[in-house]
Parts: structure tokens; C-alpha cells; sequence
């Protein structure tokens, strides 16, 4: 059996998506284990109900991803789409007897084919370091929205040289991609000079990190999570919530707030926070050494 038998909601245009996104937000995220259950029943017996589920768990992290490309003026219908089918093709890829999520390796089949849809939509010209310019191509948007530069047009000099030294490029460089990003007046299919028969398209290479690449990030993100968890449950519970509160969190809590829940000074906080850290230290390093 092939991905092509699997039946998916189908991406409605712009109008309809609302509706879309609470069908996919119906299918349930699947357990560590019902995930490697059904993605061995895929792999080695080609169970279609199997493969059905693992893509339908995943739908909702399409939309996430999708949802970040919307800058480059395209249909969002279609970028769910294009992720859909980087979707499929990483479930028909994924090797679960590795130990990592089907998640972690999907994101960059998923990005992938959207990033491919977006360069094939937008019109481009000649380039020179592709890669480079692959780059530039998709961070410049995002630095001038981040930097208040709204202009369609033309680029200030001022801006061109801020710009240029965000992305590490020459004032050359961002001044000919924006106006490429506003012409849109040349296809990808064009040669890169007027005696070859090698196109633009052909020399993108992806050069993001691979799919084993992140599986192997996120096998060691989550094996430091479990060693710090572990490290955790070996301090008193007053350690334990202080260093939460003060290392873990994105918005730390006060040395004084913390204070005053416990009825203790501000350095004394202080002072068992820095006792939290190196037990907490030590045992992550011990453990890591076992």
C-alpha cells in the first residue's frame, strides 16, 4: 500500500480554513508508545489505518509551521497543503526503532517542501552564492518587519547599510534581493548564464540541518530533561521550588517575593538558590558519566 491511499480532510481555499483548523485540532496527539506501535505496523506490513493516524496526529503541527509563511503573500491553503505532502513523506521515511518522535523528524520534511513551494512561487533572478542567497531570501522579510521597515520600494541607504550588517552581506546584496522580492518578474527556471543549461531551481540545496540531524538534537534535549528531572528530585522541596522559580522560568521570580513566601531574607533566597544549582549540577554530571 502507498501514502497516496490515505484520506485527508482536504485544505479548503482561504474562506473555509477556520473550519479546517478545528477538524485537524479533533485528532489526538498520540502517546510515545501508540506511536511506535502504529509506525512499525506502517513500516513493516504497510497497515494504511496505521499510516492514517500518524499523519492525522500531525496535522495541527503543519498549520503551526504554515502559519510562518504567510509573509511571502501566498494562499495559506496552499502552504498546508505543500507541508501535508512533507508530511507524508517523512511518516513514510521515519524509522521509529531509533528512539525519537515522529514530530521531531517531520519538521524538516514539512519545512522543506514549503520552503521548496514558496521558491517555486516567488519569481527570482540569478543569484550568486546560492546558499547565501537562500538565506537572504528568506531572513529579509523578517528583518525589516522586526526592524520597522514597511517601503515596498527602494531601500534608504541608511537602511540598506542596517540590513546588510543584520545579515552579514553586502549593502549589494540586500538592495538587489528586495528588489527581487518586489519584482517577482523572472522564473525560477531560469539559467544561471546565458551558455548554461543548469537552472536556478536545480542548484537549491536545503542547507538546514538533516532529519537524523534533529532526531540525534532531540534525543539529547530530551535526555537532558530526564536528567535534570532527576537531579530535581534530589533537592528539598524549598530548593527545589526556589531553583525552579529562578533558573527554570522565562520570567523569574524575585529574590524578595521569594522571600517573602518562605519568611526568609533576600540573600538567604540567594543563597539557597546557588546551593540548588550545584547539587543540581553535580547530579546532572554524575549521571551523565554513568
Amino acid at each position: 500500500m502507498t501514502m497516496t491511499a490515505i484520506n485527508l480532510p482536504a485544505v479548503p481555499v482561504e474562506s473555509g480554513l477556520t473550519a479546517y483548523f478545528q477538524e485537524i485540532w479533533k485528532y489526538p496527539i498520540l502517546e510515545p508508545e501508540e506511536e511506535f506501535m502504529l509506525a512499525t505496523r506502517w513500516r513493516d506490513h504497510g497497515d494504511v489505518d496505521a499510516a492514517h493516524q500518524l499523519v492525522t496526529s500531525h496535522l495541527r503541527l503543519v498549520a503551526k509551521i504554515a502559519m510562518g509563511y504567510r509573509g511571502y503573500g501566498l494562499p495559506l491553503s496552499d502552504l498546508v497543503s505543500e507541508g501535508n505532502v512533507g508530511l507524508m513523506k517523512a511518516v513514510k521515511k521515519f524509522e521509529p526503532e531509533r528512539g525519537f518522535r515522529l514530530a521531531t523528524y517531520a519538521m524538516w520534511w514539512i519545512r522543506a517542501a514549503i520552503t521548496e513551494y514558496v521558491l517555486r512561487s516567488w519569481s527570482m533572478v540569478k543569484m550568486g552564492t546560492v546558499a547565501a542567497q537562500k538565506k537572504l531570501f528568506f531572513s529579509l522579510r523578517r528583518i525589516k518587519a522586526n526592524l520597522g521597515i514597511t517601503e515596498t520600494g527602494d531601500l534608504l541607504p541608511e537602511q540598506a547599510a542596517h540590513l546588510a550588517r543584520e545579515l552579514d552581506v553586502s549593502e549589494t546584496d540586500v538592495i538587489d534581493m528586495n528588489r527581487r522580492l518586489a519584482a517577482r518578474d523572472v522564473s525560477l527556471n531560469a539559467p544561471l548564464s546565458q551558455d548554461e543549461s543548469v537552472e536556478f531551481q536545480d542548484t537549491l540545496v536545503d542547507e538546514g540541518p538533516t532529519p537524523e540531524a534533529l532526531a540525534a538534537e532531540g534525543q539529547e534535549l530530551a535526555l537532558r530533561r530526564e536528567l535534570l528531572d532527576r537531579a530535581l528530585g534530589t533537592l528539598p522541596d524549598r530548593e527545589r521550588h526556589i531553583f525552579v522559580e529562578r533558573r527554570l522560568k522565562d520570567d523569574p521570580v524575585t529574590l524578595e517575593e521569594l522571600g517573602d513566601i518562605y519568611g526568609i531574607s533576600r540573600e538567604r533566597v540567594r543563597q539557597l538558590e546557588v546551593r540548588a544549582f550545584d547539587k543540581v549540577k553535580a547530579a546532572m554530571l554524575a549521571a551523565g558519566a554513568d
